[in-house]
């Protein structure tokens, strides 16, 4: 459920993408992504940073694709939140030795120092990567196959992704369960 409502505003913009266009689909996901922090703000009576930064960059290149008329803002915005993602990472374990995903993950799992550095900066490099394939496939092909792209393609990858990181660290977390 999770999963399904972290892609609310995405899967509305594809269905109205679909039906009316990239400037409607844009608009959708502007108001998708407002309902979406209202109703975090009123369960939880608090929003997580990353959605935050979620709605100020879909309304700050959505607000811009739909002044402008000009859709390759709304097709940058995934990218630039990757990069914020990756960045934020990097920034985070460099300066301020802290590192963000034992932060999100350590009460799910224990991991030795070494592997959690090594997971931080794979999901970095990922976050990185995964903006450039963006940019690639939105300069290269049409706006529909990019919106495309962007649903199941990327999150395709992410999910596969997801899976090879699982794989890799089911080890550690088999010699944790092995040691208590």
């Amino acid at each position: 459920m999770k999963l399904l409502f972290d892609l609310f505003p995405v899967i509305l913009f594809f269905i109205v993408f679909k039906l009316a266009g990239v400037f409607a689909a844009t608009a959708t996901a502007i108001v998708a992504t407002i309902v979406q922090v209202g109703w975090v703000k009123y369960r939880h009576g608090k929003v997580d940073t990353m959605l935050w930064v979620s709605l100020g960059i879909i309304t700050v290149f959505g607000g811009a694709t739909l002044l402008l008329h000009d859709e390759m803002f709304i097709k940058w915005k995934p990218t630039i939140l990757y990069w914020f993602f990756a960045a934020a990472l990097l920034f985070a374990a460099i300066v301020l030795k802290k590192n963000l995903m034992r932060s999100l993950l350590q009460e799910k799992m224990t991991l030795p120092d070494f592997v959690w550095r090594r997971l931080n900066l794979s999901w970095s490099a990922f976050f990185a990567l995964l903006g450039i394939l963006n940019l690639y496939v939105a300069y290269n092909f049409s706006t529909d196959s990019w919106v495309n792209f962007k649903l199941f393609g990327a999150t395709g990858i992410m999910l596969l992704f997801i899976l090879a990181q699982a794989a890799l660290l089911a080890k550690y977390v088999e010699e944790d369960k092995r040691e208590s």
